[in-house]
């Protein structure tokens, strides 16, 4: 599937896309019809933006991690232990309060924006690996208690 969008200089610049098939419960796809004639759309770009708009990006350096599946459980382990460097756990809590505090300027804006992804992919690559680790047995499954502190995950 190609989509061409214009630039803003009026020239089409292409987006390079791939095609995929997907099976979808009826009402799903229903509810995206729908959309879809609400919209005067047609049912696939309605599907593509959805996806792009509710999967994060993830940062390119990422991108090469290995399949936490295929890691060693040493490895696993050591990734469900997984937290922040403390100079960047510092440095989201400051944000943050400052932000509550309605006083975040434009560039700590941005700054917090990359710390919240750093955290965010921290946090789904340690959950996959308590996962993983409950999965091969080698630890207990969580329970119910939970931690309230204000510390991010750090490695």
């Amino acid at each position: 599937m190609r989509r061409d969008r214009p630039s803003i200089k009026g020239k089409k610049a292409v987006v390079m896309s791939t095609q995929i098939t997907i099976t979808l419960p009826d009402e799903v796809y229903q509810r995206a019809e729908r959309f879809a004639r609400l919209a005067n759309r047609d049912v696939a770009s309605v599907l593509s933006d959805t996806i792009e708009l509710s999967i994060p990006s993830i940062r390119a350096d990422n991108s090469d991690l290995e399949s936490i599946s295929n890691l060693s459980d040493e490895q696993v382990l050591a990734l469900t232990e997984l937290q922040m460097e403390p100079d960047q756990d510092v440095r989201l809590s400051e944000l943050l309060d400052r932000q509550q505090a309605v006083l975040l300027l434009e560039n700590e804006r941005l700054e917090l924006q990359s710390l919240m992804q750093i955290y965010q992919e921290g946090l789904l690559r340690k959950a996959t690996a308590l996962s993983e680790a409950v999965k091969r047995g080698l630890i207990e499954p969580l329970h119910h208690s939970v931690n309230h502190s204000r510390s991010h995950f750090r490695q």
